[in-house]
């Protein structure tokens, strides 16, 4: 819902692509995005993805750091209309197959105030664990970072509310998960439904290629259109209609092409993102990396081991980067031979 940090910003970019997406699949008409951080950047990323999709884009800005329910209060003009319906919240740095349509059938009948998405997770003291009744789905409490086995459930940062959810929270730093959802599971007033498929917390670039392939996984189980097709594609790659292709090329697999993305003849790409206004010079190669928006990479260049570019990075011809991370705006002139961040 809120971030700092350019690679976290990159990565969060993509996430909520697959988020406004499902939004958009069940029928929501309006996004509101709860940002701390470059408005500006956000809203010229997704200018063109809101006319795509046809669907209502708009920021709600920090002016200081709100937690992760101030943010709600904040924006509460643009949350409450005279529906009374509940709305979605979805924390950005989160990757899952969506199962939105099923979530709102499940807070509709058992009328509760709230429903939270828990996903099972295979080591359970690591994390705030969510005890709740098998039978309902009705919260009975969180214990956070439990000593003895008390449950494997965890929240996945997907939420659907109801409107009197935000007469709870006042406008201050505010955490929803520690302050507002425990007051409502008191109540007996919170659900949580059990998210089937796969779920990744992507914020950390290793955790986002990781992110990355689960998800295109699901598009293939789901023999989605989305997935590219032809001889120059190996295993799972989506490619936005506007990206141009040269010849020669071989991508993927788990690959993201974004959207008005120039890859030139004889470009390797694996394992990779490139966002927005990306050009990839004649044979270079990039793998486990993210390459950021309006980036050049030149010829016969060599990108690998979890290379973060920044926004308008221009990497010269036959350079190699080993897991560099590139803060915005800078001109790359000379190898990285190991992980370093380059200011």
């Amino acid at each position: 819902m809120c971030y700092t940090g350019a690679h976290v910003s990159i990565m969060v970019n993509v996430s909520m692509f697959f988020q406004i997406e499902a939004l958009k699949a069940i029928g929501v008409t309006e996004v509101v995005l709860a940002i701390n951080y470059q408005p500006e950047v956000m809203l010229n990323f997704l200018k063109d993805f809101e006319t795509k999709l046809g669907i209502k884009i708009t920021c709600s800005q920090e002016t200081e750091p709100l937690g992760t329910a101030g943010p709600l209060a904040l924006a509460r003009d643009k949350l409450i209309d005279d529906s009374g319906e509940p709305f979605f919240v979805l924390n950005s740095d989160v990757i899952s197959e969506y199962p939105l349509k099923e979530m709102i059938d499940f807070h509709k009948a058992h009328g509760g105030e709230a429903s939270i998405m828990v996903t099972k997770v295979d080591e359970p003291s690591k994390y705030g664990v969510v005890v709740m009744e098998e039978s309902t789905g009705k919260v009975e409490k969180f214990v956070e970072k439990p000593k003895l086995f008390v449950g494997n459930k965890i929240n996945a940062g997907i939420y659907l509310l109801n409107p009197s959810v935000l007469d709870r929270i006042e406008l201050r730093p505010t955490s929803i998960e520690k302050e507002v959802f425990p007051k409502i599971a008191a109540e007996q007033k919170l659900y949580a439904m059990v998210l089937p498929g796969f779920w990744m917390d992507i914020g950390q670039p290793r955790d986002y290629i990781t992110g990355l392939r689960l998800y295109l996984d699901s598009l293939r189980k789901k023999s989605s259109s989305k997935l590219a097709t032809g001889s120059h594609i190996v295993g799972n790659v989506i490619v936005d209609e506007t990206a141009k292709i040269g010849e020669g090329c071989l991508i993927g697999p788990d690959v993201a092409i974004g959207p008005g993305c120039v890859v030139e003849s004889g470009v390797r790409l694996s394992r990779c993102t490139l966002m927005r206004g990306v050009r990839i010079k004649k044979h270079a190669c990039i793998s486990s990396s993210i390459i950021g928006w309006h980036s050049t990479v030149g010829q016969w260049a060599r990108v690998e081991n979890m290379t973060i570019l920044g926004e308008d990075v221009h990497v010269s011809d036959e350079i190699y980067s080993n897991g560099g991370v590139v803060l915005p705006h800078k001109e790359i002139k000379s190898s990285i031979l190991k992980p370093e961040i380059v200011m």
